[in-house]
């Protein structure tokens, strides 16, 4: 099994913005952490604070992983390209959010990419990947 793991704009600062709703953590230790836990799965990444890369890196997804665990960051609440591209890929996304979006400020409580990913956590810190993970392999049918 192959996931990519695809980060939007401001999560390479993990690890300096904002550590008390993000922790500690940088991106890549994030990433290493995963494919530590999950020996099994081939798990790549991808990180682009510039929309038009991230909708290429999904296009490219769609032929080349089983499924994507994608933090849109602020793209979540803005942009209908990204929505677009997950609605017109096979793949399955799954959303994941470090915070809890609905207990922040109000402009982050709707997700433009929701509806049309196979399911979204939020809230768990880095553990949202973890359980992103989990979903996608359960939802591909592979079991515990």
């Amino acid at each position: 099994m192959k996931i990519l793991v695809v980060n939007g704009p401001n999560l390479n600062l993990l690890g300096k913005r904002e550590p008390e709703v993000y922790g500690g953590q940088t991106l890549s230790d994030l990433i290493s952490e995963l494919q530590l836990t999950f020996p099994k799965i081939e798990i790549d990444s991808y990180q682009s604070n510039v929309e038009g890369e991230l909708i290429n890196e999904l296009q490219s997804a769609d032929t080349n992983f089983d499924g994507v665990v994608l933090n849109a960051g602020g793209y979540t609440h803005t942009s209908v390209a990204i929505r677009d591209v997950i609605a017109g890929i096979d793949t399955p996304v799954v959303e994941v959010h470090m915070s809890n979006i609905a207990a922040r400020e109000e402009f982050r409580h709707n997700s433009l990419i929701s509806a049309v990913c196979v399911g979204s956590i939020a809230g768990f810190g880095k553990h949202s990947y973890n359980l992103g993970i989990q979903a996608l392999r359960n939802y591909l049918g592979q079991g515990h």
